[in-house]
């Protein structure tokens, strides 16, 4: 066997997996600079158990590395740091250097979000999984083009249907979680001191998008009225069309 192999507790004829790694027998690199270059590369963020599966260490190894890795460019003033966001790890310049970066990236172009997309976006984030017309009355104007400029940029995604209008429903992808630097909407900052009660907003909100239609109230019966005498008819040659059996006590059509 060459230095190059790895032995597992596996068959022979089955392949590696990633539920194998913490066995795997030789490393394939040294483990910090292969974490390094592999993150160097990497355009999105990456778990601690596929960089295992590539780099040939534990897991535990290379979660141990990460941690010790993002103290000590933390500690040296780096450019850049290593974070653990979206589930994975990634490396992203400094804050302090965002205006540098932005400057070399954009190159004069226009790459931020609009104010009325960033409203959009957040309303998503909070009420999600929330249809069109629900965001469209929350924020009181049209979304539509809003939408669709969110969905091209990957911040948001379908979560299939309402149940009731049928409308689409959506919801923030992991690109967002990322794009934001949290690891779960459980992050999310409260919106409770910041705003009013909205309890009593849902059922002025859901009538603006017309997604909750009102129940209509039965029409009450007629009150009989006492019985009467009845009236002789009186004859005509020509009959009014409105007369006769057809016709309701109370329908509105005056018989002349």
């Amino acid at each position: 066997m060459s230095e190059a192999e790895v032995t597992t507790d596996q068959p022979s004829d089955q392949p590696v997996t990633e539920d194998a790694v913490d066995t795997l027998a030789v490393a394939v690199a040294e483990l910090r600079p292969a974490l390094e270059a592999i993150l160097m590369v990497s355009d999105e963020p990456l778990g601690t158990v596929r960089l295992a599966s590539v780099v040939g260490h534990p897991v535990t190894d290379v979660e141990q590395a990460l941690v010790q890795l993002a103290a000590e460019y933390a500690e040296q003033g780096r450019g850049f740091d290593l974070r653990s966001v979206a589930g994975g790890w990634r490396f992203y310049s400094r804050p302090e250097f965002a205006g540098v970066v932005e400057s070399f990236v954009l190159e004069g172009q226009q790459a931020r979000l609009t104010q009325a997309a960033l409203e959009t976006l957040s309303v998503v984030a909070y009420k999600q999984p929330v249809s069109r017309a629900r965001v469209s009355a929350i924020r009181g104007v049209s979304v539509d083009g809003v939408m669709r400029t969110l969905l091209s940029r990957g911040l948001v995604e379908e979560a299939g249907h309402d149940e009731q209008s049928g409308a689409h429903l959506y919801r923030t992808t992991s690109y967002f979680l990322e794009r934001i630097g949290i690891t779960s909407l459980d992050e999310l900052p409260e919106l409770a001191p910041y705003l009013p009660d909205m309890d009593d907003l849902e059922d002025e909100l859901a009538s603006v998008a017309g997604l909750d239609e009102p129940t209509p109230e039965p029409t009450p019966e007629p009150t009989p009225e006492p019985a009467a005498a009845p009236e002789v008819p009186t004859h005509h040659p020509h009959s009014s069309p409105h007369s006769g059996a057809g016709t309701e006590p109370d329908g509105g059509t005056e018989v002349t």
